[in-house]
């Protein structure tokens, strides 16, 4: 289907709905030059314990930005996420008297982080994977080189300088080759390189915004806006590149400084990035999300 979002974009989104009686709905937020499509394995194992499933396209992504992939004018972060909250109303009112659940994969995470400073009130819970808590400094060394080529390449130039640094450190830290950090799989990490809705560089805006974004979401001012009894579970491969081990604690750690009493995390052993591609772990991650979904209470709203 087609969203039309708070400022009259067009959002594309994708539906699972083959559930005769559902237990509750799990939005995706996918990654970072990638799209909705790409979970079509991991909506239909929802659906198989229950749960109908909605995917959109992120702005610059997939079909919503088929014309100009990892490009939109505006702020692609702080929108993405108004047109998140708009999905999740949307489709919290069509199936109202059921749990309502936001799945944020990767860069679709640190906006399901944001999200729960924002519009919490939309979900009854909700699943961080493949994230972590960002170091401040390389958060803003990124805002600065997407700034400085948005200001001498343009803002919507690929944004090829700081692509080759977050990618490249991650293929440094599995050390196998390109797009091997993504999972264990090689099969699944080729054809990411051959899809064109993923093989792509994000714009400086893309970049500019997305840091922005990161540099808020761990200020007092914002952090105090968390719910405390919502339910969090922070998922991700112990190998991932983007947190691991590492970097998931210290988001653990932060939402339970916050008082969050409901935030739980499981690391998958052997893991990298992309844990749903990864046959091996696949079977782990369902376990660990359905009953996760199970202890998430459909609240009133």
């Amino acid at each position: 289907m087609v969203f039309q979002s708070y400022d009259g974009k067009n959002i594309f989104v994708r539906e699972w709905v083959d559930v005769s009686d559902p237990a509750g709905v799990v939005q995706i937020a996918h990654g970072m030059n990638e799209y909705g499509a790409r979970y079509e394995k991991f909506a239909r194992a929802l659906n198989d314990l229950g749960y109908i499933v909605v995917a959109d396209d992120h702005r610059g992504h997939g079909d919503t930005g088929a014309d100009t992939p990892g490009y939109a004018e505006g702020d692609m972060f702080e929108d993405t996420l108004k047109d998140m909250a708009g999905i999740a109303g949307h489709y919290g009112k069509k199936y109202a008297g059921i749990r309502y659940v936001l799945f944020g994969f990767s860069y679709g995470s640190f906006l399901t982080q944001a999200f729960l400073e924002r519009f919490s009130r939309f979900i009854d819970g909700a699943v961080i994977a493949g994230s972590s808590r960002q170091n401040a400094a390389a958060v803003a060394m990124g805002r600065l080189l997407s700034c400085i080529g948005g200001t001498f390449k343009g803002k919507d130039a690929p944004a090829k300088l700081v692509n080759s640094v977050v990618f490249g450190g991650y293929d440094k830290k599995i050390g196998e080759g390109e797009w091997q950090w993504l999972s264990t799989n090689r099969e699944s990490n080729e054809k990411y390189r051959e899809d064109p809705f993923c093989n792509f560089v994000c714009s400086n805006n893309f970049y500019s915004c997305f840091f922005k974004g990161l540099s808020g979401l761990y200020k007092k001012e914002n952090a105090r806006r968390l719910e405390t009894e919502l339910p969090v579970l922070l998922l991700s491969g112990a190998d991932d590149p983007v947190g691991g081990a590492k970097g998931v604690k210290k988001l653990y750690e932060f939402y339970k400084k916050q008082g969050m009493k409901r935030v739980s995390m499981h690391l998958i052993e052997g893991s990298r990035h992309e844990f749903l591609n990864e046959p091996e772990h696949f079977e782990e991650a369902m376990r660990e999300i359905s009953a996760f979904l199970k202890s998430v209470e459909c609240r009133s709203r």
